[in-house]
């Protein structure tokens, strides 16, 4: 309800305009905006401009402001490594990452939360890589004076995500054990070109190449291959080359001697289609097929900070990855701000 008041009464009260500052030669604009909570401390400022008495917005029963009822929304949303430091403006509070990490979205629980149609919050794509302090989402309420009732209701279904409905997982940093396989290039008949752009991918996200390991198409080798990078203290394991359905591809096979299980292979994301995903243990073993070597993006580039983040991948989580799995191979790579993985 908007009042005529005067000054001083309309202390802890919403103005219901803007109201106009000129500074011949220096300023023109709003030196209050609407909806700012007039504080003592903006009465002498007040006086300044002329103003004796105002139109303030009193709420009726059983409604709240705008900032106040972004307070509540945004401490709802806010799970592990999500926050915010300054207060709302205009209704609207900036989420930010509070540590760099994989930033998370309970998109079921967002769309419930976004359903109330006077509240809102937009987000970054769940899954984006962030930085400490980069915005990952914004809420606000939408009317200045919104249902008390209905904020609660949106908090309550915020609450419902156990986990918080943003979040930001921390990412480990691995030391890296690689298996470059194929007689081709264990005899020297062509030259190797995963190893530099595995060790790219794993030094991009801060990991540690362990060790590199040549090896022909033979199970033998490539299961003790394996248990050698594990002793060595490998904790995640990439294979490149022999993940095709040739009879001479030998890796997954090789694996499964070395005691590899879970094994996820195929997936519908292209380039990427041969990708496998298994564990030794906790250990994650990730095999990338030949579009490693030439494709800018690959749907390793999808999975891995993933699995840095700590997720464990079945058929369900890759199978997932169909919808914005299709890389367009744009002559200028923009990933990850493109539609691919998305």
């Amino acid at each position: 309800m908007k009042q005529v008041v005067a000054l001083e009464e309309a202390v802890g009260y919403a103005l219901a305009h803007d109201i106009t500052e000129i500074r011949p030669g220096e300023f023109k604009g709003a030196a209050f905006h609407k909806g700012h909570i007039l504080q003592d401390s903006d009465l002498d400022h007040l006086r300044r401009l002329g103003k004796n008495h105002l139109y303030i917005i009193r709420p009726d029963a059983g409604e709240m402001h705008e900032d106040a009822a972004a307070i509540a929304l945004a401490t709802s949303l806010c799970g592990h490594g999500v926050g915010w430091h300054e207060p709302p403006r205009e209704g609207k509070i900036s989420l930010r990452s509070l540590h760099d990490g994989l930033f998370k979205v309970d998109v079921d629980t967002l769309m419930q939360f976004n359903m109330f149609g006077e509240v809102m919050c937009a987000t970054r794509h769940t899954n984006s890589m962030v930085k400490k302090g980069d915005i990952v989402a914004a809420t606000r309420a939408i009317p200045l004076m919104v249902s008390q009732e209905l904020v609660e209701a949106a908090v309550l279904a915020a609450s419902r995500a156990t986990a918080g409905v943003l979040r930001v997982s921390p990412i480990r940093y691995p030391k890296v054990g690689i298996m470059i396989t194929g007689n081709e290039v264990y005899n020297g008949l062509i030259q190797d070109k995963f190893k530099p752009v595995i060790t790219k991918k794993v030094t991009e996200l801060g990991g540690e190449i362990l060790a590199v390991i040549y090896l022909p198409d033979d199970d033998e080798m490539i299961a003790a291959a394996t248990s050698t990078l594990v002793a060595q203290g490998a904790d995640l394991l990439i294979t490149t080359g022999g993940m095709s359905v040739d009879p001479d591809d030998r890796t997954r096979f090789g694996l499964q001697k070395a005691g590899v299980e879970n094994i996820v292979y195929g997936s519908p994301v292209l380039p990427g289609a041969m990708f496998m995903v298994a564990y030794l243990g906790d250990i994650p073993v990730l095999g990338v097929p030949a579009c490693g070597m030439y494709a800018a993006r690959t749907v390793l580039d999808l999975i891995y900070p993933r699995v840095l983040a700590g997720e464990r991948f079945t058929r369900q989580e890759i199978a997932a990855l169909g919808h914005g799995g299709l890389c367009l191979n744009c002559p200028t790579c923009s990933f990850p701000v493109c539609p691919f993985g998305k």
